[in-house]
């Protein structure tokens, strides 16, 4: 009788065991998650080419892309991330998310800046799952060019025109959107020499943006020959650039007419810039 019921029991364990199935996943990698980042450069503005590579940043990983689509063969652990996507641009330099501008060597920053398009979100990561994102890549860089018209005796006789615009953004966090402290930039006009506005002055900068209270634009004219001292140049900015990082997409072009003085030891205070419709300056 007793080894009877011991053969009763070992038939009902194996019964049980024949019952257990595999347990089925929906890819390859049951425990992480995998993902597809395809770069959205849609916002970009007219005339500026997409650039031929870019960056992104996701927990360890680090990956470089010159297609519109990156598919990493990493894994990622199942939570929370941030995705940042960048791409390399000229005196621009990129740690986590924040922008730095390359310092030039009379203690301003640089002014001739590559166009730096960035993107930041914020994403899940689901075990045994395949992710598509996308990256909606933002337009950091803006293009400003200031034209000055000489009137007055001594126009023609003007060498060169050098300023210097206070107040301009060296860094910024652009998953924040705020900028640091304020530095200046370099403005080196040229004279048009063709056109409808020959014989004017003009200099183009792009920049990260404007920071600080308040933007200032000091230089001088200079004049060829000795008999003539240069003329200081002044002009209070602030207003003009209130909005000028709003809309990066869009070159700011201003224009104004400048009286060369007279005498020696009078500044030139410029008041009357105006918005120009038109940006003579080539976007590349």
């Amino acid at each position: 009788m007793k080894a009877r019921h011991i053969y009763i029991i070992g038939m009902a364990a194996l019964t049980l065991t024949g019952c257990v199935k595999d347990e089925l996943f929906d890819t390859p990698h049951p425990g992480k998650g995998r993902i597809t980042v395809t770069a959205d450069w849609n916002a970009r503005g007219e005339g500026i080419a997409t650039p031929e590579s870019w960056n992104l940043s996701m927990g360890d990983y680090h990956g470089t892309e010159t297609a519109a689509t990156h598919a990493p063969e990493h894994l990622f652990e199942p939570g929370s991330y941030s995705l940042v996507a960048w791409n390399p641009a000229t005196d621009i330099s990129v740690s986590g998310t924040s922008a730095s501008v390359t310092s030039t060597a009379d203690g301003c920053i640089s002014g001739e800046l590559g166009w730096l398009f960035t993107s930041v979100q914020e994403v899940t990561i689901d075990a045994d799952r395949d992710h598509a994102f996308t990256a909606t890549m933002q337009q950091q860089v803006r293009q400003l060019t200031l034209t000055i018209h000489l009137t007055g005796d001594a126009a023609k006789r003007v060498e060169g025109i050098s300023c210097s615009l206070s107040g301009v953004a060296g860094t910024m966090d652009f998953a924040s959107d705020t900028y640091g402290a304020p530095s200046g930039v370099a403005l080196n006009f040229t004279k048009i020499t063709q056109g409808e506005n020959a014989g004017a002055w003009t200099a183009t900068v792009r920049l990260l943006g404007i920071t600080g209270e308040s933007q200032q634009l000091t230089g001088g004219i200079t004049y060829a020959g000795d008999n003539l001292p240069s003329t200081p140049i002044a002009s209070d900015m602030t207003a003009l650039l209130a909005g000028f990082n709003d809309n990066k997409t869009v070159p700011l072009s201003l224009a104004c007419d400048l009286e060369t003085p007279t005498q020696a030891g009078v500044t030139a205070i410029i008041i009357d810039w105006e918005v120009q419709e038109e940006v003579n300056a080539d976007i590349k």
